[in-house]
């Protein structure tokens, strides 16, 4: 994306104040959001400031001091009256510095923005995108692309909260907003709301708030968007559920106008025991929501690629998975694709592996790309995250994970954090848990961005990446030849992916008898990676040779 530019900042510590750090972090950011910046230095007198603004003549003046209040209250009517007299009080003028001095700065009226060392990147990124106040407060955009293209290169935050009461979970989502930490508030419902929400006859009461908030009408879905309006007014979603999907659809839309999609493709049915569905049928309703959406201008996440690895299937089928799911959200003409990454999964992973995988996922996905070209536009968005199943149940040694996670994560420069509480091995999810695992996101983020070493250039991980990208295409070779004859699109096309299914191209040992799923991959964690290997010997084998086997068997 090409930035725009802005205009230009002159910033100063003015009177005697020689601390620039939160200055500099100021005009630093400026500049990433498409500013020219001059920084005048530390202890800069009113009189030079007034020299430097008169003659750079800049859209804002950043002033600022981080001692006694006092001396600042005499520091700011000197500045005023400084720029009364040279005729530059209309310039726009923003102070950052300690709490107790900028309540001072407050109380002059003088300054456009008021910034402590408490204010959050979000708020300062919205000061300078002239995202002034309407009706009492700050505009935050309210899609996923124009609120990605605003943060830049900050990622878009988004957390999982849903808990087992409607009330709590309404009270929750009102401190999770007013707190600002996050951009996307995912709700989760629980299982009987995902499975019949339109059918509460099937409903088992005593799975009521099982695994999310028990939402059971469109007035529930309306109270929880409703909690979110204020703050920084996240944007909101919801997974699609495992029945009725079409319906849940337009609920969401309607009610919690639903940020992006998020539908599996092989998923949701006899697979995983989450709904009745045959597999064909499944990914064909599947393709069906992703064009739904995509008819309406939605984006599209198909989580496929992360269940494969949480069922312990070998690299390559994830990676596979992860381009057939974007291929068929390509196929069903989706134009913003949310490409979800998971990393540490399966449990075992290695940052090198996990960075490996990931980045082979990234050019396949990637190379589907089509935003100036002919034929319809596809841009795909990553989304990291961290794998549930690798945070341990003391959540001190968890809040360690999650932040070593998320910093390799941010070596393949996300447009969305999907952030998991530190909490997840022990209890659902709070609102004091979501803030604070938001907030070691943040930390992590910001010093990330003062800049990271290219973990991607390491030898191991561009050699794993490389391997893995042999692989997958003698898989994909493998899939589009069940369909040779059969079908014009084979890697679209629901009855070839149920036969690959079937016949055991794609595989994972937690299948193991599933009547629909061959389920006879057996795997093994090598030096961080996940392999596929010999059931009888455990020999890592090749991807030809584990094709070859299951051509050779009768089917």
């Amino acid at each position: 994306m090409t930035m725009e530019k802005r205009g230009t900042i002159v910033g100063a510590a003015v009177g005697d104040c020689v601390h620039v750090a939160g200055l500099l972090n100021f005009l630093r950011l400026a500049e990433e959001q498409g500013y020219c910046t001059f920084f005048l230095g530390p202890a800069t007198s009113i009189d030079e400031l007034m020299g430097a603004v008169l003659e750079e003549d800049p859209d804002i003046v950043a002033v600022s001091y981080r001692l006694t209040p006092e001396v600042a209250s005499k520091l700011f009517e000197e500045l005023e009256a400084a720029a009364q007299e040279t005729g530059l009080a209309e310039k726009r003028y923003v102070f950052g510095g300690t709490p107790p001095v900028c309540r001072v700065a407050e109380e002059t009226g003088f300054f456009e923005a008021v910034f402590s060392g408490h204010a959050d990147v979000d708020e300062v990124i919205a000061f300078l995108h002239g995202r002034q106040k309407k009706e009492g407060r700050v505009y935050y955009p309210d899609t996923l692309v124009e609120r990605i293209e605003g943060k830049e290169p900050y990622p878009v935050i988004r957390h999982h909260f849903g808990l087992p009461s409607l009330e709590r979970t309404v009270e929750g989502v009102k401190r999770i907003a007013e707190s600002g930490v996050l951009d996307v508030i995912s709700i989760g419902p629980d299982q009987n709301a995902q499975s019949a929400f339109f059918h509460p006859e099937r409903m088992d009461p005593t799975r009521d708030g099982a695994g999310g908030v028990p939402v059971r009408s469109r007035k529930d879905f309306e109270a929880l968007y409703q909690a979110s309006r204020r703050g920084n007014y996240p944007l909101m979603r919801c997974y699609s559920g495992t029945a009725d999907v079409f319906q849940m659809a337009e609920i969401l839309l309607e009610t919690i106008k639903n940020a992006w999609c998020a539908v599996p493709l092989c998923w949701y049915n006899v697979l995983d025991g989450r709904g009745p569905r045959p597999v064909r049928q499944s990914i064909m309703e599947s393709q069906q929501l992703m064009r739904w959406h995509a008819e309406k201008g939605i984006p599209v996440e198909v989580n496929e690629a992360h269940h494969w690895s949480l069922r312990d299937a070998h690299d390559t089928i994830a990676v596979v998975m992860a381009y057939l799911a974007a291929y068929n959200a390509r196929a069903a003409g989706v134009t913003h694709y949310v490409a979800q990454y998971m990393f540490n999964t399966p449990l075992g992973t290695s940052p090198v592996g996990d960075l490996a995988k990931m980045l082979a996922k990234i050019e396949l996905i990637e190379s589907l790309h089509n935003e100036n070209g002919a034929g319809k536009r596809f841009r795909s968005y990553r989304q990291v995250r961290t794998g549930l199943a690798s945070l341990a149940a003391d959540m001190d040694v968890a809040k360690g994970q999650l932040a070593s996670s998320i910093l390799v994560q941010m070596a393949v420069r996300p447009h969305i954090l999907h952030v998991v509480s530190f909490s997840e091995a022990d209890h659902a999810a709070t609102p004091d848990d979501v803030i604070e695992a938001c907030k070691i996101a943040r930390g992590v983020i910001r010093n990330c961005l003062y800049g990271l070493p290219d973990l991607t250039l390491d030898p191991r991980v561009r050699e794993r990446k490389e391997e893995l990208l042999a692989e997958a295409k003698v898989l994909l070779d493998a899939v589009s030849a069940l369909g040779a004859g059969k079908s014009a699109d084979p890697l679209a096309d629901p009855d070839i992916l149920a036969r690959a299914i079937e016949i055991g191209l794609l595989d994972a040992p937690h299948l193991k008898g599933n009547p629909s799923a061959r389920g006879g991959l057996v795997t093994k964690m090598i030096d961080g990676t996940c392999r596929a290997v010999d059931p009888s010997t455990g020999r890592p084998i090749s991807e030809q040779e584990r094709i070859e086997r299951i051509f050779q068997e009768p089917h």
